[in-house]
């Protein structure tokens, strides 16, 4: 049996054409394990956000294969990757994306209406209980400070059992200390319950967390370290940063981020919002 949450084989991401195309990611091959927590990291413009994307299936390849749980993504239609999305994958932000008139209940069970399925309010409770809010699932986003908002987008994304939890940036608007409870919650959920995450992220302390920590440059795979420190991964990235030149950055930095909702989630996230449950 295969033993991986997630196969990437010689994808390439280019946007645009001719000579204002931009490459983001060129022939990454990379695997992630089921039950491991790896950080990806690189120089602004390295291609991390597009690795996620495409290994999540928010984005599509230009070229290379992506297989979730061995379900190839690259074959699957529009509709067959939104649900694929829905009952098998988890995301958490940096913006926490909360619906601000709604529970911190109501805003973990949104990923099951949109699958159409059944909300069991236990299952809703127990989740908030389990990222240390059992007490808040009736307050509002804003009753609740920066950490326990991001507490419930991770809630959210955890709902549905997903196979993978990806993360882009989930630590970068939070203080140090609340910053350090998020990622224990992370850690924790790796070696008690067998969750795969994959963290995009640009600080050393937050990479630390991970079991390994894969590297980009130029979106292409620079290396990794395994049990590293922040303090070696800090050296890491400086050598990193160091070696980019400043108009490799700003070239990369213009391809687009792929929409996270289609137009039908959009709209029933307008609706729920107008109408609480």
């Amino acid at each position: 049996m295969n033993n991986d949450a997630i196969q990437l084989r010689s994808v390439s991401r280019r946007y645009g054409s001719d000579d204002s195309a931009v490459t983001a990611l060129d022939q990454v091959s990379l695997s992630f394990p089921r039950g491991t927590f790896t950080a990806v990291m690189g120089p602004s413009g390295s291609g991390k956000s597009t690795l996620l994307q495409c290994a999540a299936g928010l984005d599509r390849p230009t070229s290379g294969s992506v297989a979730v749980g061995g379900t190839e993504l690259t074959r699957l239609s529009e509709t067959k990757l939104t649900l694929l999305r829905r009952e098998r994958i988890g995301f958490v932000f940096q913006a926490f994306n909360l619906l601000p008139s709604l529970t911190a209940e109501q805003n973990v069970s949104l990923p099951l209406r949109l699958a159409g399925r059944r909300v069991p309010k236990a299952q809703v409770r127990e989740v908030l209980r389990q990222v240390g809010l059992g007490d808040r699932a009736r307050h509002r986003p804003t009753e609740m400070s920066g950490g326990q908002q991001q507490r419930v987008a991770l809630a959210r994304a955890l709902v549905t059992r997903p196979e993978v939890l990806f993360g882009d940036e989930p630590t970068g608007a939070l203080d140090s200390q609340t910053s350090r409870e998020v990622l224990t919650l992370l850690r924790g959920m790796v070696d008690r319950e067998g969750q795969t995450i994959i963290m995009v992220t640009h600080d050393p302390v937050a990479a630390s967390y991970a079991d390994r920590v894969v590297f980009l440059v130029d979106g292409r795979v620079n290396g990794e370290l395994a049990g590293a420190g922040a303090d070696d991964i800090a050296a890491r990235m400086t050598k990193l940063e160091a070696a980019v030149p400043p108009a490799s950055e700003s070239a990369l930095l213009t391809a687009p981020a792929a929409p996270l909702l289609t137009t039908s989630d959009s709209a029933l996230l307008s609706n729920s919002e107008a109408t609480p449950c």
